[in-house]
């Protein structure tokens, strides 16, 4: 017997993301839901070949419902997502509402798998910033065989990961630039047309912004609570694709050549890494695929045991849709649940 599948925010940059994945995965659902706010009932979005209406998620029963997958924001998820849960269906909410929480397990499924069986405290499972989620598939190989103390990040952040909104604004104004028209600013405090913005999320009173600090916290709790890290966090005119250099300084040795053995065999890898112009990976050949590209593996003399690699994914599938779905996968695959019976 299949299982029903809610998409809560299906009419959204990774609510329609969630759909293509359910059915390029051949999820074993026999029945998929697609909901979303009272503005967007009617509205159709694809499930394979198939067309589904949405219906509007305030007048929904979800007591047959096995998974909710939630990408409607932290608002709606600090509402719904209880209400969902404790209707028995298992939510994996996407936003940053409940990654914090210490009842709610925050995954990676190939970094931390173990951790969904916690998902029944409050019937709720968190999926992490798109940011974090890349870097710590990168780095948990590597911690394992050297042990990471510390981590220096700096994001490359594609305008997606702000909604489409900000698609549109990027469009917009780089069109404007040619054209000689106004470039209005609406989703970002500057042009991001031909600019990059350090700015990312609400600034912090330490100066740093939430998106930095999210990275710094979800990394802890997912990977290893001593690991110290550090980023800066900057969006780039790029529609589809995170990038981000990272510096790690290891307890013991690890030479360049050990890591991109290490990353060749680890799940979710990919290592593109050749000296070479062109040798190496960027968010253009990233969007639409699944893994975590690293490439630019080098040892860095600055620090003991310190390396030095450049990673980009989708920050649309492994940031967002596919790891939630990967999730759903853990969860039936390991038994930790069981499709409810349907009326006939």
């Amino acid at each position: 017997m299949g299982y029903k599948v809610a998409v809560v925010g299906a009419t959204g940059n990774v609510g329609r993301e969630m759909l293509n994945i359910l059915d390029e995965r051949k999820f074993p659902a026999d029945e998929v839901v697609a909901l979303a706010s009272r503005r967007s009932v009617g509205v159709e979005v694809s499930y394979g070949d198939r067309t589904l209406k949405v219906k509007a998620l305030e007048h929904y029963d979800f007591a047959d419902v096995d998974i909710c997958l939630m990408s409607a924001g932290g608002t709606v998820s600090k509402e719904w997502s209880p209400k969902i849960g404790a209707a028995g269906a298992v939510v994996i909410d996407n936003s940053s509402a409940w990654r914090m929480d210490p009842d709610v397990p925050l995954i990676v499924p190939e970094v931390n798998a173990d951790a969904a069986a916690g998902f029944t405290k409050k019937h709720i499972i968190a999926n992490p910033n798109c940011s974090t989620a890349q870097l710590v598939v990168a780095l948990k190989p590597l911690h394992d065989k050297a042990h990471i103390k510390r981590v220096v990040v700096s994001t490359y952040q594609s305008v997606s990961g702000a909604g489409k909104d900000a698609m549109d604004e990027l469009f917009s104004q780089t069109k404007a630039v040619y054209t000689n028209d106004e470039l209005v600013n609406k989703k970002f405090p500057k042009r991001i047309a031909f600019n990059v913005i350090p700015h990312i999320d609400v600034f912090m009173e330490d100066g740093f912004t939430k998106e930095e600090w999210k990275m710094m916290a979800e990394t802890k709790k997912i990977l290893d609570p001593k690991i110290k890290l550090t980023a800066t966090c900057v969006r780039v005119p790029v529609f589809v694709g995170h990038s981000e250099a990272v510096n790690v300084e290891f307890e013991q040795p690890i030479t360049a050549d050990e890591a991109r053995e290490i990353l060749r065999r680890a799940p979710g890898c990919l290592v593109i890494d050749k000296q070479e112009p062109g040798g190496y990976a960027t968010p253009y050949e990233a969007a639409g695929e699944d893994a975590t590209y690293i490439s630019r593996i080098r040892e860095d003399a600055t620090v003991e045991n310190g390396l030095a690699f450049w990673c980009v994914s989708d920050n649309l599938r492994k940031g967002a849709a596919l790891n939630a779905i990967q999730i759903a996968e853990v969860l039936i695959n390991r038994k930790l649940i069981t499709a409810k019976k349907k009326a006939a």
